[in-house]
């Protein structure tokens, strides 16, 4: 049976490529070279969370249901983590202006609305981490096709068992940082 989604499906991959993985990959080299301590901290924090996002693709390599909470909260926490630390954000208003703040804080916009507006169209779908039978239906495997074929271009093993390993650390990093280390630092990316 034909999806009559599948184009946006697969545009919404290559936008998140785009927005997730290239830019802030080319910013964060950038900010090395420019030596732009803010951005770099804050780029950081960034690919610590959006490692939600590889370790979901690797969850969907090995079809499992649970790739669709990870997809979902991937896209939640990203914006979140790009626009939380108060420290940081005033560190990166008061830097002289110039061609890498400007284009870092367009990224940082252009992300969390593409994240934003990713994570309403991907919502309808977390049925799909809920039932068995819904996981088998042509709406649900739509969303398995590219990480299917990325598996097939890099000839990669089914990392099922890696993925599940990387997300149980990634929850237990996460739950230690909500329920201990929010409490003592609050919003400030700066240990204190």
């Amino acid at each position: 049976m034909e999806v009559w989604f599948r184009p946006y499906v697969w545009t919404d991959y290559w936008l998140a490529v785009l927005f997730t993985v290239v830019i802030p990959l080319i910013l964060l080299i950038w900010a090395f070279v420019q030596k732009a301590e803010a951005i770099q901290r804050l780029l950081m924090i960034y690919w610590r969370v959006a490692s939600l996002l590889l370790i979901t693709i690797y969850l969907m390599i090995a079809k499992y249901p649970i790739s669709f909470i990870t997809g979902l909260m991937a896209l939640v926490l990203i914006p979140i983590s790009l626009w939380f630390w108060v420290d940081l954000n005033d560190e990166i208003e008061y830097q002289p202006s110039g061609s890498l703040k400007l284009i870092f804080n367009s990224w940082r916009w252009a992300a969390t609305v593409y994240c934003i507006l990713s994570a309403i169209a991907f919502a309808p779908f977390i049925g799909c981490a809920l039932s068995q039978t819904a996981i088998a239906t042509p709406y649900c495997r739509v969303w398995f096709e590219t990480p299917l074929l990325f598996k097939e271009i890099f000839h990669l093993k089914d990392l099922g068992f890696i993925a599940i390993l990387a997300l149980v650390i990634y929850v237990a990093y996460l739950s230690y940082f909500v329920l201990i280390r929010l409490g003592k630092q609050g919003r400030s990316a700066t240990q204190r």
